[in-house]
Order: structure tokens, then C-alpha cells, then sequence
């Protein structure tokens, strides 16, 4: 029981402090106010970060396709040069690009998709044209293929004519050179 004053001051200073951190702790677990708002504000820092990581993301990505689409679009100098262009070629065979703008245009009209009521209205004609422009396409291409083959062959027949009728015309030149050298040899 002798204990020196100052030693039991010191105990009780330190139970004291110890004492002072337990409420404090039980304080802080009995504000359930307070830790929620904490909750809720690291939450809250969190999604601002995540927002602020995607935004710049989607920046990134929309200033990329931004460059890529400047670099792949022409300027209006091309622009104009290729619509003068165009329209030079359009004046000088109108009717090229009219054929050719209904042959896009009838492909294009292949190509997309028919709806319900044009197939309940128009399906079994429809069914028919295509068939019928099919069989057409055919035979046109048929044809086309059998006028270049004619046409090869002829011009064919036309250069091995025009060759033998030149070689024969070297060959008589050569026998005309020829007696004309032994004239010549004979009256010296």
C-alpha cells in the first residue's frame, strides 16, 4: 500500500485517456447519423471519380473519332474538284449515267428488304419481275460474252489477213529488188 502519489496520478492519467478514447469510440458507433452522411459522402466521392474517369474516357474517344473523321473526309476543294468531274463525265455520255443510275438504282431496290404488305400486294409479281430481270441479266451477259468473243476472233482474222497480205507484199518487193539487182549485174 505504499505507492508513491505520483505513480497512482500517472495510473489514473492513463486510465483516464484510455477511458476518454473507449467513449469517444462508442460515441461514434452510437451517431449512426454521422457515419451514414461519411458513407454516403466516400460513395458519393467514389461515383465522382468513376463519372470523371468515364467523361474523359468518352472525351477521348469523341476528340479520337473527331481526328479520324477530319482526316478521312475531303476538303471542299476535292469536293468541288470531284463534282466538276462528275459532272463533266455526266455531259459527256448522258446516257452511261443514265444507265447506270438505273442499274444502281434497280440493284438498290434488289437489295432492300421487302415489307409485309409489299409482300401480301405485290409478292407473286414481284417474284416474277425477279425472276424474269434475272433471266434477262443472264442472257445479256451471255450475249455480251459471246459479241467479245466474236470480236476477238475477228480481229484475230483480221490481223492474220493483214499480216500474210503484208508479208506478201515484202515478198514481192523482195523478188522485184532482186531482178532488179540481176539487171543490173547482167548490163555491167
Amino acid at each position: 500500500m505504499g505507492e508513491d502519489p505520483r505513480a497512482i496520478r500517472a495510473e489514473i492519467e492513463d486510465t483516464r485517456e484510455r477511458m476518454g478514447d473507449t467513449v469517444d469510440a462508442l460515441a461514434y458507433k452510437a451517431d449512426v447519423k454521422t457515419r451514414a452522411k461519411e458513407s454516403v459522402n466516400e460513395k458519393v466521392d467514389t461515383l465522382k471519380s468513376k463519372v470523371t474517369g468515364a467523361k474523359d474516357s468518352v472525351s477521348d474517344a469523341v476528340t479520337g473519332a473527331k481526328d479520324s473523321v477530319g482526316d478521312a473526309t475531303p476538303s471542299a476543294g476535292d469536293v468541288k474538284h470531284h463534282a466538276k468531274r462528275g459532272v463533266g463525265i455526266a455531259q459527256e455520255n448522258p446516257l452511261g449515267l443514265a444507265i447506270g443510275a438505273a442499274a444502281i438504282g434497280f440493284l438498290a431496290g434488289m437489295l432492300i428488304p421487302s415489307t409485309r404488305v409489299e409482300d401480301e400486294k405485290i409478292g407473286p409479281v414481284a417474284d416474277q419481275v425477279k425472276a424474269k430481270a434475272a433471266e434477262t441479266g443472264q442472257q445479256v451477259l451471255d450475249r455480251g460474252k459471246q459479241v467479245a468473243s466474236d470480236v476477238a476472233s475477228s480481229a484475230a482474222e483480221t490481223a492474220k489477213e493483214s499480216g500474210q497480205e503484208h508479208a506478201r507484199g515484202a515478198a514481192d518487193d523482195a523478188k522485184q529488188a532482186a531482178a532488179d539487182t540481176r539487171e543490173e549485174v547482167r548490163s555491167s
